[in-house]
């Protein structure tokens, strides 16, 4: 199965985050994409440090950048291509069965999801599904609140959360949401080896199109009256007790 660029590398856009990879010697930086009309100063120092690590720089149109980086008020004519070793498809990724999977379904705000990589990976969770579309991109925000997490994430990629959810469940996952309401919580419930966990978005928690795959609805015990966490520190209770759960 041929593997798109898309699901191969994180593109950082704007000129201190390429020049942040270009200086990293544990990042693998596939490529620098330049606007045309880039000259000077700014433009001289990214091609200097993508010199010094022999990183091919390519020339493209101003609106071509725009368009690869997602955000034309920020790129400054300049993106990078960041090789991500363990982001991979999800259809790709469930030919070896990751066993503890988390789905991310609705979460906008790049800080969150940010510290979600870097919590869920920091807990040893196999797989971060971070669909394509409904979800906050891993773009320099997130990377920043993931403090450089996000390039070595298990990040699996698909379009939607509802079709990642399908996709599961048709590989025999059970699916599990979180949700403050759940009578079972997560300390109780007694949860499989190989399962799913979803984490809704900040307002509306999970999609009209995930709930049909839910199999069980989990909940955070809380004290003293507190309703909720945040969603990324929800992500850390889960991920934390589910690896100590199957570590």
């Amino acid at each position: 199965m041929e593997i798109s660029p898309k699901d191969r590398f994180v593109t950082v856009y704007g000129r201190k985050p390429v020049l942040e990879a270009l200086d990293d010697p544990r990042l693998e930086v596939d490529k620098v994409l330049l606007a045309e009309g880039a000259r000077g100063p700014a433009a001289k120092e990214i091609l200097d440090a993508a010199g010094r690590r022999g990183v091919r720089v390519q020339r493209a149109t101003a609106q071509r950048v725009k368009v690869l980086a997602g955000n034309g008020r920020h790129d400054q004519g300049v993106l990078a291509d960041v090789v991500a070793p363990r982001m991979l498809p999800l259809a790709h990724a469930l030919e070896a069965r990751p066993a503890r999977v988390l789905l991310l379904d609705g979460i906008t705000t790049p800080a969150n999801v940010g510290m979600i990589l870097r919590t869920a990976t920091a807990a040893g969770m196999d797989g971060i599904v971070v669909p394509r579309r409904g979800v906050a991109s891993i773009d320099p925000l997130v990377v920043k609140a993931s403090a450089g997490v996000a390039f070595r994430a298990p990040v699996l990629k698909c379009a939607t959360a509802g079709e990642a959810a399908a996709e599961l469940t048709a590989a025999g996952y059970p699916v599990f949401a979180l949700d403050a309401g759940a009578r079972e919580t997560i300390f109780s419930a007694d949860l499989p080896e190989r399962a799913v966990y979803v984490l809704g978005s900040e307002t509306d928690g999970i999609s009209e199109e995930v709930r049909p795959h839910v199999t069980g609805w989990l909940s955070i015990p809380m004290a003293a009256g507190v309703e909720s966490l945040n969603v990324a520190s929800a992500a850390a209770v889960l991920c934390f007790e589910v690896v100590r759960r199957h570590g």
